[in-house]
């Protein structure tokens, strides 16, 4: 994959910014945003928005550079650049295995509920709405021509955290996890809550395999996502994978437990 408008941004940012001699926390300084977020923007682990980049071109004088290439290339749609990465190893696999522990699986999640997850983040709509777009892009994946094999845990408190105001979402959002699961090349389980303690507290986590033989991993944090493709890495998670799998309910037996869930919120 070529670089995507967004990278041509984020990497025009730091080339001005080293051009004019100045630090990510002096340049943070000049626009009254952290160094922090000045490096998160460079390297896409954070948004950026328009505010921020009319500062940067105030700051480093650029004309207005950067807030026309995000008004005409970058902002109708693009997914973050963080997201851009992971998308192209995803497209491209031959089999998927995906365990989340708090949240619909991404290519399962519908529109509402794919917002209320961003629900109290410090996102403008702009940023929401580009989040959600990559998000839901995801479900290709599902129904392209020669899709991957995809195994599916998630965490019983997945199908039964929700805003008790939102039931219809979490219905709506049960019987299209309910639909997805049906297809051919998906297989989907729960780890009901009795199990107790086990390896999935230590958080999400999607482990690729590629057509070349190449395994990469995805996986999440608080504040953002990390690629892994180093062996140690994926072994690590390959094991932990297994130990998840093996207290995870039958895909029957989840089926089950995930229908009764849903009429619970209907």
């Amino acid at each position: 994959m070529g670089i995507s408008p967004l990278e041509f941004l984020l990497r025009e940012i730091r080339r001005r910014r080293l051009a004019a001699g100045l630090t990510q926390a002096a340049l943070g300084q000049r626009i009254h945003f952290s160094d922090t977020q000045i490096s998160g923007v460079e390297t896409g682990t954070k948004p950026v928005n328009e505010g921020m980049l009319k500062a940067l071109d105030r700051a480093l004088e650029t004309g207005g550079l950067f807030i026309r290439l995000w008004e005409d290339l970058v902002r109708d749609g693009t997914p973050p650049l963080w997201f851009l990465r992971w998308l192209e190893i995803e497209r491209e696999a031959t089999a998927l295995r995906w365990f989340e522990s708090m949240y619909v699986p991404g290519p399962f999640q519908t529109e509402a509920y794919a917002r209320a997850t961003l629900a109290g983040e410090s996102h403008t709509p702009d940023e929401v709405d580009q989040l959600i777009a990559a998000r839901l892009s995801r479900w290709n994946i599902l129904t392209r021509e020669r899709p991957p094999l995809l195994a599916v845990v998630i965490d019983e408190a997945v199908v039964r955290r929700g805003a008790p105001e939102a039931r219809d979402m979490m219905s709506a959002q049960l019987a299209q996890l309910l639909s997805y699961g049906e297809l051919p090349h998906v297989r989907l389980q729960v780890v009901p809550t009795r199990i107790g303690m086990y390896p999935g507290y230590g958080g999400p986590f999607v482990l690729a395999d590629a057509e070349d033989g190449r395994r990469y991993a995805h996986v999440d944090g608080q504040l953002a996502a990390r690629i892994r493709a180093e062996p140690a890495d994926i072994a690590t998670l390959a094991s932990r994978w297994e130990r998840i799998k093996a207290v995870a309910l039958p895909v029957d037996q989840s089926k089950k437990l995930i229908e009764e869930v849903a009429a619970s919120w209907s």
